[in-house]
């Protein structure tokens, strides 16, 4: 069964199960601008009158997204549009189509969703549509939850008929049109059964082969495609099932929801499906309209990120847009940038290289960031062959060498460096690889707005992670001991958890992960779901994505902490919202409260006393007059009994 998710806060001890399981899914990675959603739902329609298709894109985790294509009729090009579904219900709406039910001359839109179908009247133009939900437009049908509509003249009357998959059933049923072009009115109740594919109906209406009548494809919950051919005519139907018109296709891909739309201009229909894991696949008709030939076009939903050579990515939320964007260094020395142009739960990569077209140094950069000088604005710290720091002071306007901030820092060769507060004083802390194998570790005993560094020899001590060392941390099994993982010049990952002050590897964790050669590391939650998956760059320029799959249950623990503990909050720097996780070790009174740097009350997240447990409370980037702060450093600031925990928040407009 297939659901959406709904965050409910209590307090809970997540316990993780058989180790920690990852499941690699690369095609995260993809450069052509259309996101990698669940339950991927592909629509098309010409929603801003310039005669060619646009893509409306449904999914499982929000409302769909709407994608113009900037292209031809004959080569399309599909770029992230205007927020055209603004005013439709999330819980409307997991798949929808475009079609004009009142004869207005521009499309209105048709969601299925938890709370059935529902019809959203264009309220505004063929060039300029404008959404506007017409409330139980359709409840005189039983359709359930989850519905998938489509459209087309099935009785040659000239308006349109309803056929809809349904959803835990299976069955496609069809509701006739008893109305007109401009006022429909559907059959009601149950409809015809047509047909019954398993589970999770997903219909697609169309004249596949161009001989007047209509043809039905449906995918499911299952592999492959279903196919009914009319081999009636367009009033009297008569479906033959032909198993070979789509065969071959979906034989890879789950829960495949197709929709047939020429967009080569060639007069003859293409196909393009969504899938469970989120990936679009397109297939071009190359054949005739009598006969089909299916091939597949991976440049314009697919393809691979490729930096040259020596990927090395590092995840943070350069744009202040609330979702995670790409740093990478490159073999040639130069600084890859790539835009999340998604969203935090299927993320898009969009490159722009040139905002740092005036950092390049020896070769094979390696890249980190974080705010320096508590400015406001994302500092980039690079390394490279020769083992040396490069510190490039964001400005606003540019990237400025600044050779003072890590002046004599640095390791053997092959630095790797990494930014992040390791001893929880609010400041950020330098980690460094390095091609020994050894790990350096510089703690800041300045201040978040002036870094001054010191190099502590006992944190790292006696750690040897191979060679060509790059590493990332995280809270990865969520069991409240800080993870790292560092990748080697020879295919391997290592992972090591902070336990009572010392780093203990735990190979287990990474059984079986296969990476490429000079593995580069770096946690991030890009699927939205809570926990860190991870992403490898390699020696070829690629990356892998493997999603963190670990088993949780519900339990008492077995274990609690010794005291109150405050962990850091993801993402940080943040817009428009954080999460912060603590635990508890017994009951207690607690305070969480927001902090500026003089020390005036901000917000208050949570007060009062709380059983033992773990617990998480959002913040906003809201004070307590309801005004949204301005970009800057925050403490978060936890008190139970007489133990006081801070960590810092960064808030970016």
């Amino acid at each position: 069964m297939r659901t959406k998710s709904f965050i409910l806060m209590f307090p809970l001890l997540i316990v993780s199960l058989h180790g920690q399981g990852w499941l690699q899914n690369d095609n995260i990675f993809n450069p052509s601008g259309i996101p990698s959603l669940p339950f991927s739902q592909p629509r098309f329609a010409d929603l801003d009158g310039d005669n060619d298709q646009d893509m409306i894109l449904g999914n499982i985790n929000g409302k769909p997204l709407y994608f113009e294509n900037t292209g031809t009729s004959s080569s399309p090009k599909f770029t992230p549009g205007a927020d055209l579904f603004a005013n439709v219900r999330e819980l409307d709406c997991e798949v929808g189509v475009c079609v004009d039910l009142d004869l207005d001359g521009d499309l209105d839109f048709v969601s299925g969703g938890f709370t059935g179908l529902q019809l959203y009247d264009n309220i505004g133009s063929a060039n300029s549509a404008q959404f506007v939900r017409v409330d139980d437009y359709f409840s005189n049908l039983n359709v359930g939850e989850n519905p998938v509509p489509h459209f087309a003249d099935m009785d040659a009357d000239e308006d349109l008929d309803l056929v809809v998959g349904l959803s835990e059933s299976g069955v496609v049923r069809y509701y006739e049109n008893f109305g007109s072009a401009s006022a429909a009115s559907f059959q009601s109740g149950d409809g015809q059964a047509w047909f019954d594919v398993g589970l999770y109906a997903y219909p697609w209406f169309s004249d596949l082969d161009a001989d007047g009548d209509i043809d039905l494809l449906v995918g499911r919950d299952g592999y492959n495609f279903l196919f009914y051919r009319n081999d009636g005519n367009a009033v009297n139907w008569s479906w033959n099932q032909l198993d070979n018109q789509f065969a071959g296709l979906g034989t890879t891909t789950y829960w495949n929801s197709p929709c047939l739309v020429d967009l080569t201009g060639d007069g003859k229909m293409d196909l393009v499906h969504g899938t469970a894991s989120g990936p679009l696949r397109y297939y071009r008709n190359s054949g005739t309209l009598a006969s089909a030939v299916w091939t597949e076009v991976t440049s314009l939903f697919g393809g691979v990120l490729d930096v040259g050579g020596a990927s090395n990515p590092f995840f943070i939320d350069f744009d202040s847009d609330g979702d995670l964007d790409m740093l990478s260094g490159s073999q040639l020395g130069d600084i890859k940038y790539f835009e999340n142009s998604g969203n935090k739960y299927g993320p898009a990569w969009t490159a722009y290289h040139s905002i740092f077209s005036s950092i390049d140094h020896s070769i094979y950069s390696s890249v980190t960031a974080g705010d320096l000088d508590a400015d406001g604005l994302i500092d980039l710290l690079v390394g490279d062959l020769s083992g040396n720091l490069f510190y490039h002071h964001n400005t606003g306007s540019g990237f400025p060498y600044d050779a003072s901030m890590f002046d004599g820092i640095g390791v053997s060769g092959w630095s790797s460096p990494y930014l992040m507060d390791m001893d929880d004083d609010l400041d950020l802390d330098l980690i460094i690889g390095g091609e020994d194998g050894g790990i350096s570790y510089y703690e800041n005993i300045g201040s978040v707005e002036s870094a001054s560094w010191n190099k502590n020899e006992t944190l790292f001590f006696g750690i040897d992670a191979g060679s060509d060392v790059s590493l990332t941390f995280g809270y990865v099994d969520q069991n409240g001991s800080l993870d790292m993982i560092t990748g080697d010049a020879f295919h391997s990952l290592h992972f090591f958890s902070l336990e009572n002050g010392l780093w203990v590897e735990h190979p287990e964790n990474i059984t079986g992960l296969e990476v490429g050669q000079n593995a580069t590391p770096a946690l991030a939650d890009l699927n939205g779901d809570g926990d860190l998956d991870l992403t490898v760059g390699n020696y070829d320029g690629t990356f892998n994505y493997f999603e963190n799959q670990s088993v949780v249950k519900v339990e008492e623990p077995e274990y609690r902490p010794q005291r109150a503990c405050l962990y850091p909050a993801f993402p940080n720097p943040f817009n428009p919202a954080t999460t912060l996780h603590f635990e508890l070790s017994e009951m207690s009174h607690i305070s969480l409260k927001i902090y500026d740097l003089s020390g005036t009350l901000i917000q208050t997240l949570a007060q009062g006393m709380y059983q033992a447990g773990v617990y998480s409370a959002n913040w906003n980037g809201h004070s307590l007059n309801g005004n949204q702060v301005s970009s800057s450093v925050y403490l978060a600031v936890l008190e139970s009994g007489l133990r006081r925990q801070v960590t810092k928040l960064m808030f970016i407009k």
